[in-house]
């Protein structure tokens, strides 16, 4: 039985329920997680049916190495690395980013004046999806997951210079499409988007 407590206690008490394999503890679990994980799948998927799907393969992941997770570390980080990982996994067993030039010096490459613009979060979020997969994926990573190009390369086997270029791509493709009408505007989560440097704050964690 999951006791009804709050915060570090509950937490604890959930990884107690899944290591021992008890439903009521995997579905506590992932309803406390939930929007932080789909937050996540939802940057990485072109659409919410793929999102789904990469967060029920993450959270069962989750499940199953549960009793590997070092208590004295963060469990919504650890989590968090699952769930994105699982999103590489789906996109490098369906995509092919071997397409896309190699560009062996990104700082040589001409830098459009940046463009900015006050979005809702759901708006940043469509722009994002409108991506191509391989732009949307080295975006994420890279500019807002924070892993280097030399780590990406390594985690979708693809070059440096290939992920330089993705990134370059992914953000003349956000100025364009920030240059385009404006998206009807959302009265609430509102962020701030320089789609030049790439300094984007996604809220998705949960409360």
């Amino acid at each position: 039985m999951i006791p009804s407590r709050n915060g570090e206690q509950a937490l604890e008490s959930y990884i107690n329920s899944c290591i021992r394999n008890e439903q009521e503890g995997q579905k506590a679990l992932y309803k406390h997680f939930y929007g932080f994980a789909m937050g996540i799948c939802l940057r990485y998927a072109s659409n919410r049916l793929d999102a789904a799907g990469i967060l029920n393969d993450g959270f069962f992941k989750v499940f199953k190495n549960i009793d590997k997770f070092e208590k004295d570390k963060s469990f919504k980080a650890w989590l968090g690395r699952i769930i994105t990982n699982t999103a590489i996994d789906y996109y490098r067993a369906n995509l092919k980013f071997s397409e896309h030039a190699d560009i062996s010096d990104y700082n040589e490459i001409a830098q459009e004046q940046s463009v900015y613009a006050k979005l809702a979060y759901e708006d940043l979020l469509a722009l994002v999806q409108k991506l191509t997969p391989a732009y949307r994926t080295v975006f994420n990573l890279f500019a807002i997951d924070g892993y280097s190009h030399e780590e990406i390369s390594e985690m979708l086997s693809i070059s440096v210079g290939t992920s330089k270029s993705n990134l370059f791509k992914a953000r003349q493709k956000l100025q364009e499409m920030l240059k385009a009408p404006v998206l009807h505007p959302y009265e609430r989560k509102m962020v701030v988007f320089d789609a030049n440097a790439v300094q984007v704050n996604f809220n998705t964690n949960t409360k």
